[in-house]
């Protein structure tokens, strides 16, 4: 019998998981080298992604790209701060290259003793890319970059993209 001829109750999913819904919360924009994003934070309503999480992303970010570890090019796009867990954040950056792509770097802190972001492995050539609740971000990024793409694409619609964000349960 094939994979697909194959019965499956849980198809990948832990039969004990119940899906939760959460927040995304769009929070001050910023500017890495030259690329500009917008800045979501996603998280359990009950349990926002707190003030000196977010410091300290910002603050990893800004360090990195002084010092040349990392470069986004001269683009804009958005950055999601992800609160996974009670200690685990994810910090996904992405932004718009070649009109139409959308390329992300990977950041993380795994634990409350993991005192700075840092890069994620991204080992394997099947990685995971989004999950469902950064999808709610990244579907309307997604919207907001085709009406960039439809525009002048002048100084007017990139202020036009960049306000152009999404609050609302994920």
């Amino acid at each position: 019998m094939s994979a697909l001829e194959q019965p499956s109750l849980a198809y990948g999913v832990d039969p004990g998981y119940r899906h939760v819904a959460k927040r995304a919360t769009l929070q001050p924009g910023i500017a890495l080298g030259e690329a500009v994003l917008k800045w979501y934070d996603i998280a359990p309503e009950d349990a926002p992604v707190p003030l000196a999480v977010r410091v300290l992303a910002r603050r990893c970010l800004r360090d990195a790209a002084k010092a040349g570890d990392l470069d986004l090019g001269d683009g804009l796009g958005f950055a999601i701060l992800h609160r996974c867990g009670e200690s685990f954040y994810f910090l996904l950056l992405a932004t718009w290259r070649n009109e139409n792509e959308l390329w992300e770097t990977v950041w993380a802190k795994c634990a409350e003793d993991d005192v700075l972001f840092h890069a994620w492995p991204s080992d394997g050539a099947h990685r995971p890319t989004f999950c469902v609740w950064e999808l709610g971000a990244v579907a309307h990024e997604r919207e907001a970059w085709s009406e960039f793409l439809q525009s002048a694409r002048d100084d007017a619609a990139r202020r036009a993209y960049l306000v152009d964000s999404y609050e609302g349960v994920v």
